[in-house]
């Protein structure tokens, strides 16, 4: 199973360029999209999932074009958008009941199999009965990954699903997460390092519409060995260090700030190397590209 993205480009009515010349290819497994909010993960995931136009490219999964066929997509598809409703005086099995007979499962007997099946997967069983509206975020969260489920999706997109989760839910998706990436294809989209560091194989980092690095984390990680340096200092030298050094990350640390500076050697010897991390390729790279859109634009 292979999803294949080629120069996919959006623009808005309102002149925002959302995506430019996108292309990415996505095999069964956990994929990451990692990117800042307003990067186009929203507008990409929505392109694939078949919610909006693109301007032009083409996404195609194993042989089906996905801007065009969109009917055959959407029998395959299991999509968590970052924000989805639920009616909240329905109980979780009732409405995933009725979600079951759109998605094309009529006889009975099948979709009340169908949907035990996911209500214990997504450990929603024993709340079947409670109204949604009672549910917590997490709750929601894993019933919004269960109406995902439906129909055994080849494509699953989630979008943003562990905001605002506390660190027990956190984990518990995760680990689902993690389970279902075993035999299709997931992306998942989101601003949030750990989530891509803990479950993907692979993954992209997108920035104002643009691809700008793809690869396996750890291997993106490996590439930064013995560039990232790192020093803790007072909070009000601070810009006498961005004004010195290459700062990518601060971090709080016992009331002071820890610094991350990417560098090729040792920026001073008041400086401790440290093994890269996600993190730090994450902003490494973001920064460098805003350094180089910069230049463009004091260029032109």
């Amino acid at each position: 199973m292979k999803l294949t993205i080629n120069n996919v480009s959006k623009r808005y009515g309102n002149g925002v360029q959302a995506l430019k010349d996108v292309s990415l290819e996505i095999s069964t497994g956990m994929f990451g999209l990692l990117g800042p909010n307003g990067a186009g993960k929203s507008t990409l995931m929505r392109t694939i999932a078949t919610l909006q136009e693109a301007d032009s490219g083409s996404i195609v999964l194993d042989g089906i074009d996905v801007l065009k066929e969109k009917d055959k997509i959407r029998r395959i598809l299991g999509y968590l958008p970052q924000e989805f409703g639920v009616y909240p005086e329905s109980s979780a099995e009732e409405l995933l009941s009725h979600l079951a007979i759109l998605k094309g499962i009529s006889r009975t007997k099948d979709r009340k199999q169908t949907v035990t099946t996911l209500l214990k997967q997504t450990n929603l069983y024993q709340y079947r009965k409670k109204k949604l509206g009672s549910y917590s975020g997490g709750m929601l969260q894993r019933f919004g990954i269960a109406q995902a489920l439906l129909g055994s999706p080849e494509l699953i997109i989630v979008d943003e699903p562990t905001a605002g989760l506390d660190p027990e839910e956190r984990k518990r998706f995760h680990n689902l997460l993690s389970e279902i990436g075993e035999s299709v294809i997931v992306i998942l989209s989101t601003h949030i390092v750990d989530d891509v560091s803990q479950l993907c194989g692979n993954m992209a980092i997108i920035h104002e519409g643009r691809v700008l690095l793809t690869g396996e984390p750890i291997k993106t990680m490996a590439g930064l060995q013995g560039k990232i340096w790192r020093k803790v200092i007072d909070k009000q030298e601070l810009s006498q260090y961005k004004d010195t050094f290459n700062v990518i990350s601060t971090n709080l640390f016992a009331g002071k700030l820890l610094l991350h500076v990417h560098s090729e050697t040792r920026p001073d010897n008041s400086f401790e190397e440290v093994e890269p991390t996600l993190e730090d390729v994450y902003f490494t790279t973001i920064k460098a590209a805003k350094k180089q859109e910069l230049e463009e634009k004091e260029a032109a």
